[in-house]
């Protein structure tokens, strides 16, 4: 546990000092940290709340408009952050209570909001109900709390039931009881130090509902919900009948995720949120079969927004985005939500070195691939993103081109995935290396006392130093696109595109005065000149006309 203050600071006020845009969720550009990578003040190799306070007039001179933080909370950190051992206290390698009141305060008068992450679907094995669950033996009214079940098989040696870990091997751990004998087994849909809560127990309704209270108190302005498909279980936790589980997860509603009963509970959450002034919003990351599905969670009086992972995972091909375009559109018109966008987080490999290389690998890879066509794809992603209707999601470094990092030494990687056999790849590590902000010094500019994560020899030449003021750099594309996304009336929120024709392999869109062109092909391709130019991803020519649009390539123009 950390040793700090147990009570919160003063309240905040989440709109005194925030811009004050009404429903301003439904086109914000959101910026995902991660804390351990982003900025270290103290110099111990981790990055902090205090490093991340310091760099907020960088991310409001970007152009976002909320900073979304990964967990800081207090956890052994088996799985970064994400087993909370205390909901309501920061984690000593990030800082204290004090110093997240403090960024939540610069932020709010940088004009950018604070949205933190809440992991509900499983606590830390160090929790003091999960801890109290073990002292406590078979019959305990804390095991309730959790999914403790006897095992199968003559002496109770085999798993309650054939699911498996999303991490690799089954989701189920056996207990030594307090007498020292082999007893119950509990659920954990990722790792072992990752019990799984029983929501169908009252205290873990009230538990939450009590933290939600605590963070935005504080002042916070929202909370992205890990795992929200989890939570509810399958009356009776049924077998699924089925091995390589990780197979069928996007493809089937499965017992342990996706279930009905998690619509109550955000209902009751959300009429909490609803008391509080300043817009405060829940984004759910919700891995759903469908997209059809995921707008479950965006009904009026549930969720604000859901990640769309099925954008994500698209390939670079017109046809598979026209598709998916349109799919999550119609989807979210409905239940009167926004679409959201995001190319890369903290769990898959970044997209600039996923376009690096051929379609079909997946969102985790270990493969550098082509640099230069991954980047040049990457900046036409990005501008395709920013202009579709809705809202977006900036991954932290993604703003510089930054590649995935994937020839990490086996001896430094710390994704638990990574030391479980048959589950994720494990290859997370490579975007969660540390961001270079100098060209020179110790982790360029990350701290002075190198990083947590070993950075790549050149990283300084990616750096926001040596790209600032720098005509074609990444980071001065990504500025000049937010800050034309902001001052044009036709992007941002909305519902709908109106496609234009194009040859084959081009999207083209327009909304309004507003025309966007992605070429997603190897070739140059020749198309109408739609109006002036706002920006391109690439170097693009006009003549008579007639633009001639590069190989991955995207376009903004403007009839205005």
């Amino acid at each position: 546990m950390s040793q700090q203050p147990s009570a919160a600071p003063a309240p905040t006020s989440a709109v005194a000092t925030v811009s004050e845009r009404h429903d301003w969720w439904r086109d914000a550009v959101i910026y995902q940290v991660y804390p351990r990578s982003f900025a270290d003040s103290n110099g111990d190799g981790m990055g902090d709340l205090e490093g991340v306070r310091t760099r907020l007039p960088y991310l409001r001179d970007l152009g976002v408009d909320a900073v979304w933080l990964s967990p800081f909370y207090a956890s052994p950190q088996a799985d970064a952050g994400y087993d909370v051992a205390d909901y309501r206290a920061v984690d000593p390698m990030f800082g204290t209570l004090l110093d997240a009141d403090a960024l939540i305060r610069d932020a709010h008068a940088l004009g950018l909001r604070i949205i933190v992450d809440l992991v509900p679907n499983h606590s830390s094995d160090q929790y003091e109900w999960f801890k109290r669950a073990l002292a406590e033996g078979p019959g305990s009214p804390s095991r309730d709390r959790y999914h403790f079940r006897p095992g199968k098989g003559k002496n109770g040696e085999l798993p309650p039931n054939d699911w498996e870990s999303i991490f690799g091997g089954p989701a189920w751990t056996r207990v030594t009881e307090p007498d020292g004998t082999p007893g119950e087994w509990y659920l954990h849909l990722f790792a072992p130090e990752q019990p799984d809560f029983n929501w169908e127990h009252p205290a873990v309704g009230d538990e939450f509902r009590s933290i939600l209270r605590f963070w935005l108190d504080m002042g916070v302005d929202g909370f992205r919900i890990d795992v929200a498909h989890g939570m509810v279980k399958a009356e009776g936790l049924p077998d699924l009948g089925s091995h390589e589980q990780l197979k069928l997860l996007g493809n089937d509603v499965m017992p342990f995720f996706d279930q009905d009963g998690v619509h109550a509970i955000y209902r009751q959450w959300r009429r909490i949120l609803d008391e509080y002034s300043g817009e405060r919003i829940f984004v759910a990351e919700a891995w759903t079969p469908t997209v059809e599905r995921t707008a479950n969670y965006v009904r009026p009086d549930e969720l604000h927004q859901a990640f769309n992972f099925q954008y994500l995972g698209t390939h670079w091909d017109a046809e598979e985005l026209r598709t998916v375009i349109d799919r999550t559109l119609d989807a979210m018109r409905p239940v009167g939500a926004p679409a959201t966008w995001v190319l890369s987080n903290h769990d898959v490999t970044r997209h600039a070195t996923r376009f690096a290389n051929p379609a079909g690998l997946g969102t985790q890879i270990r493969l550098a691939g082509d640099r230069a066509l991954g980047l040049r794809r990457a900046r036409a992603a990005t501008l395709l993103m920013l202009a579709l209707p809705g809202s977006a999601y900036v991954y932290q470094g993604e703003e510089l081109g930054l590649p995935d990092v994937v020839d990490l030494p086996d001896e430094v990687r710390q994704d638990p995935a990574y030391f479980r056999g048959a589950g994720q790849d494990g290859f997370r590590d490579g975007c969660r290396v540390p961001i270079p902000w100098t060209r020179e010094g110790s982790s360029y500019g990350f701290g002075d006392g190198g990083s947590w994560l070993p950075q790549p020899a050149g990283w300084g030449e990616l750096s926001v130093e040596a790209q600032t003021g720098e005509p074609g750099s990444t980071l001065e594309l990504y500025r000049a696109a937010l800050a034309v996304r902001r001052s044009t009336a036709d992007l941002g929120a909305g519902d709908a595109v109106e496609w234009l024709r194009a040859p084959e392999g081009v999207v083209a869109f327009r909304r309004g005065d507003f025309v966007c062109v992605a070429n997603t092909t190897g070739e140059s391709v020749a198309l109408p000149a739609y109006g002036r130019v706002l920006l391109a991803s690439g170097e693009i020519t006009e003549t008579a006309g007639e633009a001639k649009v590069p190989a991955d390539t995207t376009v903004w123009w403007t009839r205005a």
